[in-house]
């Protein structure tokens, strides 16, 4: 027997055992990640993402858009990541440095100022009533629907 005859996977095809696995081509990004990617009879089509709203802001990650009342709103990329990650927070505080983590690429300078301005711009793009607030020394949060804490805070102060 070879040294190669015993790795002889079906066909006789050397190099290949029987039940090994092919490598993963998928991008980095989109491995383990378990929503849909196998599911059986899936077709591999991916779960929708839900539709975030919050008062009369409608955020669909799917379609990526964004409506206030029934007018749309145009966002940047940035803008836009930054109200998901607000608005799937459920109401939650989240940080400057997690929004910078999580909207802007490693590489982001962690004293910059841009999530400060970003907001600042998305504030003006959305309009009145204000829908984001600032949590002074936490960070952002957009109110959960049927949140109280909205009209009692002060959602248009741009500190932060």
């Amino acid at each position: 027997m070879s040294n190669t005859e015993g790795r002889r996977g079906p066909g006789g095809v050397a190099g290949f055992s029987v039940g090994a696995a092919a490598p993963d081509r998928r991008p980095r990004a989109s491995r383990g990640r378990g929503a849909g990617g196998g599911a059986v009879g899936g077709g591999g089509r991916r779960a929708r993402p839900p539709v975030l709203v919050a008062g009369d802001v409608v955020l669909d990650p799917a379609k990526h858009n964004v409506t206030r009342g029934s007018e749309p709103v145009e966002l940047t990329r940035k803008e836009f990541g930054v109200l998901e990650v607000l608005m799937a927070a459920g109401g939650a505080v989240v940080s400057s440095e997690e929004l910078l983590e999580r909207v802007w690429d490693e590489n982001a300078d962690p004293f910059t100022t841009t999530v400060r301005v970003t907001v600042m711009t998305l504030r003006k793009k959305l309009g009145e009533p204000g829908v984001i607030e600032t949590v002074v020394g936490s960070g952002y949060r957009v109110p959960a629907a049927g949140s109280a804490a909205g009209a009692a805070s002060g959602a248009g102060a741009d500190a932060g």
